[in-house]
């Protein structure tokens, strides 16, 4: 009888152990399916922080500094006497710096017009897989020009403020796939001094950009800007006529770093250039050989990796 009884007990506290083990899985599994999973970033829509001649959504890396040499040659239809437009050129220099994974600022100096930039680059919004569908990034950026490259219209009256443009670009990028990448730009820039009796000092713009990756290493790039205002602007200073600006390039990946060639029809490549006062047409053989390339230093190590000499 005492033999029943223990046996009894026992199989009574193994059911209610089970039960409870049952119901402490159910509750696991409840929680499982309540509880939101984050969603996989896409990376890589594209592989530089420029497209061509503008900016991409893409950014540095937090504590990572980019030095750039971005180099543009003349007409190419200017022939063999001035080598095809290799024998005049503008570089424009530049250093990047990402403080956060979100947010990335520059200073950049352009031989052209003596031009001097700070920008800003802000993700606001990141792809995900199954989640959000497109990345969006602003951009922003004040630029002066020095004065003796900047010819005042007739009448008016010199000030510092006129050395001054702005641009403002919302960047919205989708990655279809593995292979192919698109971007808008709506684009405002802002000329402190323009004719004001026959244009406008906003130039209003929508940018189109992608990349057509050809193998592990190459695609093809492109970016166009069609100017929705100031379309028949002039030169500032001068009546040269003013067109939309096209690029074409091919980015090439070497060692992690991107090497990018590219015809344009941009004799510089600095936003308030290009965006509204391109002045050459590549229906008129218009066209400008270039390439941008850079040089990464990492500045603040990854905490994964502080304290690690011997691995980093």
């Amino acid at each position: 009888m005492r033999k029943f009884i223990l046996a009894t007990a026992l199989l009574g506290l193994g059911f209610t152990a089970a039960r409870a083990q049952s119901a402490d899985s159910l509750l696991d599994e409840l929680d499982k399916e309540t509880k939101p999973t984050k969603k996989e970033e896409v990376n890589f829509t594209f592989k530089a922080t420029r497209i061509n001649n503008t900016s991409s959504v893409e950014n540095l890396a937090k504590g990572v500094l980019d030095f750039r040499v971005c180099h543009r040659f003349g007409l190419l239809n200017q022939g063999a006497e001035n080598f095809f437009g290799l024998d005049n050129a503008t570089t424009k220099l530049a250093l990047d710096y990402g403080i956060t994974s979100w947010l990335m600022v520059g200073v950049e100096h352009s031989t052209l017009n003596k031009e001097n930039d700070l920008f800003a680059k802000v993700k606001l919004l990141k792809q995900r897989k199954d989640g959000t569908p497109v990345t969006i990034s602003y951009f922003g950026n004040i630029s002066a020009v020095r004065k003796s490259t900047l010819p005042l219209p007739t009448g008016a009256e010199w000030h510092f403020s006129n050395q001054l443009a702005y641009t403002n670009q919302i960047l919205i990028a989708r990655k279809f796939n593995d292979r192919f990448s698109l971007q808008i730009m709506p684009t405002l820039v802002h000329y402190n001094l323009v004719d004001s009796s026959k244009f406008s000092n906003n130039t209003l713009a929508l940018g189109i950009g992608g990349r057509i990756k050809l193998s592990r290493r190459v695609a093809i790039t492109g970016e166009y800007y069609y100017r929705l205002t100031n379309s028949d602007m002039f030169v500032i200073g001068s009546t040269a006529k003013t067109y939309n600006a096209l690029a074409l390039g091919v980015d090439i990946e070497t060692g992690g770093h991107v090497f990018q060639l590219m015809f344009s029809n941009s004799f510089t490549n600095t936003e308030r250039v290009i965006i509204g006062q391109t002045s050459d047409s590549w229906s008129d053989g218009g066209i400008h050989f270039g390439f941008n390339i850079s040089r990464v230093f990492t500045v603040v190590k990854p905490k994964e990796f502080r304290g690690k000499e011997g691995k980093w």
